[in-house]
């Protein structure tokens, strides 16, 4: 608070892992490193051997290439592996657009196939707006479209995220 009881307005995206995005996506192999340490981070998110591309507040796109270890018994890219794309993009969205005073964690997933992929893909997570983060907790649905090679989505996700204000010491 000031002192005239006006409030701080929270900066999006202002936590250490947006500083190491900031610092990294521009240098050689810096988004490949800034992957890596997010999947060092989350190991589930290594079985796409994704790479993140694009990370800013409302905003983030993440690809994969669509090998072996991520197809279905009838050559495409799995839904699982899908929902994991979806789910990186989306946490990164979050972590890009939560400020520092803030904290976030997947509360639940819907995702709708709509068809199958054989190509590799991309996981586009934005929101339209960004949210007033102040005392109240609230709720972030974060929309993701997983699109193959030509550009057709096939797997859409909406993420919950809880959205709360850390607790001071």
């Amino acid at each position: 608070m000031t002192t005239d009881s006006t409030p701080i307005t929270a900066i999006p995206g202002s936590g250490k892992i947006n500083s190491l995005w900031k610092k990294l996506q521009d240098k050689p192999l810096g988004k490949r490193l800034f992957t890596q340490a997010v999947c060092f981070k989350a190991p589930y998110f290594r079985t796409v051997h994704p790479l993140i591309h694009e990370m800013r507040p409302g905003y983030c796109r993440v690809s994969a290439p669509n090998r072996r270890g991520v197809r279905n018994h009838i050559g495409t890219y799995h839904a699982i592996a899908s929902c994991n794309m979806a789910e990186i993009a989306g946490g990164m969205l979050t972590e890009a657009t939560v400020p520092a005073t803030h904290r976030w964690i997947p509360a639940g997933m819907t995702v709708e196939y709509k068809a199958k992929a054989s190509t590799n893909v991309s996981a586009i997570a934005r929101i339209g707006e960004i949210p007033v983060f102040g005392d109240e907790k609230f709720d972030l649905v974060v929309p993701v479209d997983v699109i193959d090679a030509d550009g057709n989505v096939f797997v859409t996700a909406h993420i919950t995220m809880h959205i709360s204000k850390k607790k001071t010491q």
